[in-house]
């Protein structure tokens, strides 16, 4: 549902911002990159090269291992939240809030339960997302974990990056991005100079705008069955029965006639898949 993205010439960066980003965005890359790839692409029964961290609190002889420390510690707060990261990186939001709207929208309050539909999405998460992060692994993670003749960790950042904006940037609306763009003062030549510390906040705005429209869609047959069973039972004469009792099991016996579950997830999977 994203439009075709227009980008002006010229580029403006605010200097005294950008030295805070280009510490920062390395390590929000590194999360994405370790911790999605692996997750999604590490073949069954291969070992794979884990990094190892050692903390040594004392006292420091010189400013590098002040730096250093300081770094350890970004790294470390940083992967505390991965798992926020992650998911407002991929397709669960969207998958999520479709699934709780049409849970809402046929009047179940807690089924399918909580749990069930947390897994579900993220299922659906890693399914959708596993192309991308397969190219994440083998355009990235290989060449820098690999013995002999490893890319640098600046090559390995690039890399990576490019599958992660190429999906966030056919599922965002150039609006959005705009507007973030449009406070940081940037106007990136091509695709690839965009920063992702602008796209991620547009990103998530337009999976939440896409979710809502999708739910909307949703809502609207089941509240034609809720009109024609309270008008129904109005001219019965049946006013203190609520239309609960007789619009919950018209709607279940409507979405399971209709194969409900599989048309859904197949419209999911066909807003990123195609």
């Amino acid at each position: 549902m994203a439009r075709p993205l227009s980008l002006a010439p010229g580029i403006s960066t605010d200097r005294n911002f950008d030295q805070i980003v280009k510490f920062l965005k390395p390590i929000l890359i590194l999360v994405l990159l370790f911790v999605g790839a692996f997750a999604l692409a590490q073949p069954a029964g291969q070992a794979a090269p884990v990094p190892s961290i050692n903390v040594d609190f004392g006292q420091g002889s010189d400013r590098d291992q002040l730096t250093t420390s300081l770094r350890i510690l970004a790294i470390l707060t940083v992967l505390s939240i991965a798992p926020a990261i992650l998911i407002l990186t991929t397709a669960f939001t969207r998958i999520i809030i479709i699934l709780s709207l049409t849970r809402t929208a046929i009047g179940a309050q807690n089924i399918p339960p909580n749990q069930v539909l947390i897994g579900l999405s993220l299922f659906l998460t890693f399914y959708v997302m596993a192309p991308t992060y397969n190219r994440v692994y083998t355009e990235a993670v290989v060449p820098y974990s690999r013995a002999e003749s490893p890319i640098s960790f600046d090559e390995a950042v690039k890399r990576a990056e490019m599958p992660l904006k190429e999906f966030m940037l056919r599922n965002t609306y150039e609006s959005d991005l705009k507007m973030f763009q449009e406070f940081r003062k940037q106007s990136p030549k091509t695709r690839a100079d965009i920063d992702i510390l602008s796209l991620v906040p547009a990103f998530v705005i337009s999976e939440l705008k896409t979710a809502f429209i999708i739910g909307f869609y949703i809502f609207v047959p089941f509240i034609i069955i809720d009109l024609i069973v309270a008008s129904v039972l109005m001219g019965m004469g049946m006013m203190m029965m609520p239309p609960i009792v007789v619009s919950l099991p018209a709607k279940i016996l409507v979405f399971v006639l209709a194969d409900g579950w599989a048309v859904l997830v197949r419209a999911i999977l066909s807003g990123y898949l195609t």
